[in-house]
């Protein structure tokens, strides 16, 4: 994992080890995601005025009809990606990039993709200016990114309304796919595994969440109803 305690040694330390806590005490247990998540300054991923309550466990705005989810939803989906360091982990929905920060943490190769130029520069800059190298990429999420693909990981932090099948066709043998699908309104997380190298896939569900809506060729069109400023 990546140590950015000397980078950020006065940024809010207590406030990170109250949020750690608060998530051990909702059911977070991986190890590895609590120390990401205690190590990474989130304020460095809100918008200025903001930043008082960035270690609250609620989703903030970021722009663009777009926010930054809560610390819990970040959580849980890491948790749920079950990703080991070295793993090849695809993000779509890059948002501020606070949670390709906790993967690159963890010590994944994450690659990245964002719709909006102005949240792709942006979290750009945050991600570099913590120390995180992350491969991004500007365009549509839900056709993935096959250049560097098969990935053992993919997540998905907006909700579509089905799993993409070319994020399936994009796993690796053996691989997870955690995404959150239903209406535009609110999802059930689904997590999707890869059966070794077969085009077959086990289905598991946690829990009901509410995501900004995944927009792409194989998800929600724009003209099918407005963003919703939650979730992501």
């Amino acid at each position: 994992m990546i140590d950015l305690g000397r980078r950020f040694p006065g940024q809010s330390p207590l406030a990170r080890r109250e949020l750690v806590d608060g998530l051990r005490e909702r059911g977070i247990v991986d190890e590895d995601v609590l120390r990401a998540i205690g190590s990474i300054p989130r304020e460095e991923f809100v918008p200025a005025a903001f930043r008082h309550r960035a270690y609250d466990d609620d989703a903030l705005p970021i722009g663009q009809g777009q926010t930054i989810s809560q610390p819990y939803t970040v959580a849980m989906m890491s948790q749920l990606l079950e990703a080991r360091p070295g793993m090849k982990v695809l993000e779509i929905g890059t948002g501020s990039g606070y949670q390709a920060a906790v993967l690159c943490v963890m010590g994944m190769k994450v690659f990245t993709i964002e719709r909006h130029v102005e949240l792709f520069r942006q979290a750009r800059e945050n991600l570099e200016r913590i120390g995180c190298n992350v491969a991004s990429y500007l365009g549509d999420g839900t056709v993935g990114w096959s250049a560097y693909a098969p990935y053992d990981r993919i997540i998905v932090t907006a909700g579509a309304p089905v799993i993409p099948s070319m994020l399936l066709k994009q796993l690796a043998p053996d691989g997870r796919l955690v995404i959150p699908t239903g209406g535009r309104e609110s999802q059930r997380m689904q997590v999707a595994v890869k059966v070794g190298a077969a085009s077959e896939y086990d289905l598991y569900e946690y829990g009901e969440y509410k995501f900004v809506p995944l927009i792409g060729r194989n998800a929600w069109s724009m003209e099918e109803g407005p963003d919703q400023e939650q979730g992501r």
